[in-house]
């Protein structure tokens, strides 16, 4: 593979001569990591022509280069880097100057400084992996899922690959969402509301700008999707932390004056509690009452294989004041970042014109895999495999509990892919998570769930999506040992 001739060019007012800048222009490159060894170097009279100098003063500084070994000359064929050449093992981009701004005073909002919990990128290394949320290779259909894209790229779908939707969605997608997804939680909807996302996070951001804002009140379960507090942060809503029990979400406990409510009926985050329809039908109450707005994340319905799952709280929803929202990332994978979303009309206007605005629409090759990958009858059969895995994976990590002692906190009952910890109350799972790594062991500390100053620090998460029923047993054992120890 060649090295682009665009990537090089002399620095205005460059201290040296001509050569002595070419020679320190191609060293940086390699010292950087962006020139890979064996990559091959433009001729010398096309970077001459590039450069708009000599040829013999580029021929000059690739001899030098040679003679020091940064690169190699192979006869008629060019020059190349030298295996020899100090290449780093990734490209470091080299610092060129001093950055001045005071970025204290240039940032009008800041984002980073929530809690999320980290994914260490090395996790599918690790022998005991309890993470959540993240696909298992394993029980991914990759074989069709390839056969897919490949007709999404052909001749008949040339419109779907290369055209701009502008604030539409694939019909295809629409169509099996509408005929398909939806009825199975009980919800009936047009295709004018139903909109696609980019992932449940893009659909509860879209909900978050449009329903909130400055002087506005919203409700959030506490412990909940650690994200959504950010969310609302970034809103300018007020935000009231309200505590779950076993069932979900009291309706009782929502404050007069609340706008909107966010609640995970089906799966609470991260209890995995099961709101019941009773309950349900009462929180509807409670927002008639207050005349607010529900978003519902649906967000594991599919993973219901102990059990039918109870109706989503959208399909009783009388006045069109539920939000509901899905997604495809626990089903399928998670990179694929494909969700959607259902509400009224009026509502689903909004979101469109609000998604337009940002990035037009997800796109529509991934859109229009997904929806022959859904149609054809393979992502249901991928659902019985997966349902059949973690099924025998959930009986595993529940025997390794108790065996070992452990207190579970929350256990879905429809199943799920995790189970909610708690650990001894002097225990902090932020250190337990450390100490386990260094045993190759990944578990999920739990305080970014939680709302306000004084959290609990000694709840954690065991996602079983991603590791073998095999590896649970002792992996539980490692948790348990260094839970003892503290």
């Amino acid at each position: 593979m060649g090295i682009s001739v665009d990537t090089f060019f002399l620095k205005p007012g460059g201290q040296g001569t001509l050569q002595a800048q070419i020679q320190q222009m191609i060293a940086e490159g390699i010292l950087s990591g962006r020139f890979h060894v064996g990559e091959k170097l433009p001729s010398s009279r096309k970077l001459a022509g590039h450069l708009g100098v000599s040829r013999i003063t580029v021929t000059l500084a690739y001899t030098e280069l040679l003679a020091n070994d940064y690169l190699t000359a192979k006869g008629r064929s060019g020059y190349y880097v030298s295996q020899n050449a100090p290449v780093p093992p990734k490209y470091t981009p080299v610092q060129r100057s001093e950055e001045t701004v005071n970025w204290d005073a240039a940032l009008a909002r800041r984002f980073s400084e929530g809690d999320f919990l980290a994914k260490p990128p090395d996790w599918r290394e690790y022998s005991y992996p309890f993470i959540y949320g993240q696909a298992d290779r394993t029980l991914f259909d990759h074989a069709n899922w390839r056969l897919c894209a490949v007709r999404a790229l052909g001749h008949k779908d040339f419109d779907s690959l290369t055209g701009d939707y502008v604030d539409q969605d694939d019909p295809l997608l629409i169509e099996f969402i509408a005929r398909h997804t939806l009825p199975r939680r009980g919800i009936a909807a047009r295709p004018e509301e139903i909109l696609i996302t980019l992932g449940a996070q893009n659909a509860l951001w879209l909900t978050s700008r449009i329903l909130l804002g400055h002087g506005r009140k919203a409700a959030i379960e506490d412990p909940s999707y650690y994200a959504l507090h950010e969310l609302m942060r970034c809103s300018d809503a007020s935000m009231t932390p309200l505590r779950v029990d076993k069932d979900g979400l009291p309706p009782e406990s929502i404050p007069d004056g609340t706008d909107v409510i966010y609640t995970t009926p089906s799966h609470q985050c991260p209890t995995t509690a099961t709101m019941p329809v009773a309950r349900r039908h009462d929180l509807l109450k409670r927002a008639r009452e207050l005349d607010a707005m529900i978003v519902e994340d649906d967000y594991e319905f599919e993973m219901a294989f102990l059990g039918a799952p109870s109706p989503a709280l959208k399909s009783l929803d009388k006045d069109g004041r539920v939000v509901y929202v899905g997604s495809f990332s626990k089903s399928l994978f998670p990179g694929l970042r494909l969700g959607y979303m259902v509400g009224s009309e009026p509502f689903i206007r909004e979101a469109r014109a609000l998604r337009s605005l940002v990035f037009r629409h997800p796109p529509g090759h991934i859109q229009r895999t997904a929806a022959y990958f859904l149609s054809l009858g393979h992502y249901d059969a991928q659902i019985r495999r997966m349902s059949k895995a973690l099924m025998q994976r959930r009986k595993t990590i529940e025997d390794a509990i108790e065996a070992n002692g452990l207190t579970v906190a929350g256990r879905g009952v429809f199943g799920g892919s995790s189970m909610w910890m708690k650990a001894p109350d002097h225990v902090d799972t932020a250190e337990l998570a450390k100490t386990l790594q260094n045993q190759s062991v990944h578990i999920e500390p739990g305080s970014a769930f939680f709302s306000g100053p004084d959290r609990p620090r000694n709840y954690y998460r065991l996602g079983y999506s991603s590791i073998s029923a095999d590896r649970i047993p002792a992996g539980i054992e490692r948790v348990a040992a260094v839970i003892r120890a503290c």
